[in-house]
């Protein structure tokens, strides 16, 4: 199976693959920014960190987010997250707790943003109460028991 090449930061099958795991994870809609650092491949691995600014009440925190996939060898397709608090503080503190994100040694590019939509996008709204919209638009064309043996649709 062929992996899809990411087109930009925080893109492509495995960054989806952290963020589907995160919404697991955590309460996405406290998550206000992400930046994501350059992807690193060494010998059969692949590593992405990502940084995520989450705020609840008057609170922000600081997480890092990582992932280690291993692309070559028997081991071909193993995956394994980590996710870990960096610090926390006033809201307005976002550069200052942004400062306590360790650098990679390896890494000289600072982390690129990602929009949190793009991670995260809103769920649709669900349906009235009571009423399923997959049932709800239903014909006799549809659903072949919402008619009477002679074709006729059943007065319900």
């Amino acid at each position: 199976m062929q992996h899809a090449l990411s087109t930009g930061p925080g893109t492509g099958e495995r960054w989806e693959r952290l963020a589907a795991w995160l919404r697991e994870q955590l309460d996405v809609g406290q998550v206000d920014g992400i930046w994501v650092f350059r992807v690193v491949r060494r010998d059969k691995s692949e590593f992405g960190t990502a940084v995520l600014s989450l705020i609840a009440g008057d609170r922000r925190r600081i997480l890092t987010a990582r992932y280690v996939a291993t692309i070559k060898g028997r081991e071909r397709g193993e995956w394994h997250t980590e996710l870990s608090e960096v610090g926390s503080g006033p809201i307005e503190a976002l550069q200052e707790l942004l400062a306590l994100v360790p650098i990679r040694a390896d890494d000289e590019d600072a982390p690129a943003p990602v929009e949190a939509r793009q991670w995260f996008p809103p769920l649709p709204d669900l349906p009235e109460a009571g009423i399923d919209p997959a049932t709800e638009a239903a014909t006799t064309e549809d659903d072949p028991s919402m008619a009477t043996p002679d074709g006729a649709p059943v007065d319900g």
